[in-house]
């Protein structure tokens, strides 16, 4: 892959990883308008609308083969069914430094998995990529350096973040035959209708809870649907299958970062100098850890070389 092209898929990751921290705070305040599940399943459904209006004007959408549905179906069942059911429940058992911390986990879950999956090499840089990565998660959610007893609450955001995890594996065994976009859009239509079929049996009260939602509130609702779950989704799973889900997965360590942000400006939350300090440890991390600091290098040298040229 030409540097150009993968220093842009870096620059829309980042900004995916924008709109994903502040889909913490977003999907926070759904689940606690609404019943979790109910909002959860319309939510990824009216995602699904959007991407497959998009595609269409982009002429991508087509019929999948047997095998390709296979996938579909198995990678919904763990990026959309298991993944967003309990982070929608784990979310509103568990505090925002626990569940921030465990999501933090989504890249050392996947980059093992693709070692033992996909035969990913597990090099010093993606090592230490991690480690930093990780590292700095902790002081970012972490504001006073102490974590309080395991909930339910942690459980569920840790099958979350690791159904999804798993399912990066899926879809980077089917992103060469069909275009992990248009799998997006099967995941999230097939997804967000088991959610509903289970939201009927969990959530018997679930669709009238729906009258009782502001407008900002269903301003938020679209706002993450179409843009942090139809094109945040497209954008990642396509990043999976053009430069696979280990080094993908490096720059969800920004989530926390994005979503302490997101807290600062709209909870008026206050930043301590360890979450600054974290912060540093997450950049130098996906630098790292995506192969970023050879990209860099290579630049400075033909920067370089192009001086003493002239």
């Amino acid at each position: 892959m030409a540097s150009h092209n993968k220093r842009f898929i870096y620059i829309t990751l980042v900004l995916v990883m924008v709109t994903w921290g502040l889909n913490v705070i977003a999907t926070k305040l759904l689940v606690t308008a609404f019943t979790p599940v109910t909002i959860t399943a319309f939510r990824i459904f009216a995602a699904a609308v959007c991407v497959f209006f998009i595609l269409g004007l982009m002429k991508k959408v087509r019929m999948p083969t047997l095998r390709e549905f296979k996938f579909i179906m198995i990678g919904g069942l763990f990026n959309v069914v298991a993944h967003h059911y309990f982070l929608s429940i784990g979310l509103k058992e568990t505090s925002a430094s626990n569940g921030g911390l465990i999501l933090g986990l989504g890249p050392l879950l996947t980059t093992v998995l693709a070692i033992a999956f996909l035969g990913t090499s597990m090099t010093m840089a993606r090592s230490v990529g991690v480690l930093l990565g990780f590292t700095g998660v902790a002081l970012v959610v972490l504001k006073d350096g102490s974590i309080s007893a395991v909930s339910i609450g942690d459980l569920f955001v840790f099958i979350a973040i690791l159904s999804q995890a798993i399912s990066f594996i899926f879809i980077s065994k089917i992103a060469k035959s069909l275009d992990p976009r248009l799998m997006t859009g099967y995941m999230l239509l097939f997804g967000s209708m088991t959610l509903f079929l289970i939201s009927l049996v969990v959530e018997p009260e679930g669709l009238e809870s729906l009258a009782n939602g502001s407008t900002s509130v269903w301003i938020v609702f679209f706002a993450s649907a179409f843009i942090a779950t139809a094109v945040g989704h497209m954008v990642y799973n396509f990043s999976v299958g053009q430069i696979g889900a280990a080094e993908t997965s490096i720059f969800i360590n920004l989530n926390p970062f994005f979503a302490l942000i997101g807290a600062v400006i709209f909870l008026h939350e206050k930043i301590v100098p360890t979450q600054i300090f974290g912060f540093c440890f997450i950049i130098a991390g996906v630098v790292v850890g995506s192969d970023l600091w050879i990209e860099i290098i290579k630049k400075s040298r033909k920067n370089k070389m192009k001086n003493l040229s002239a």
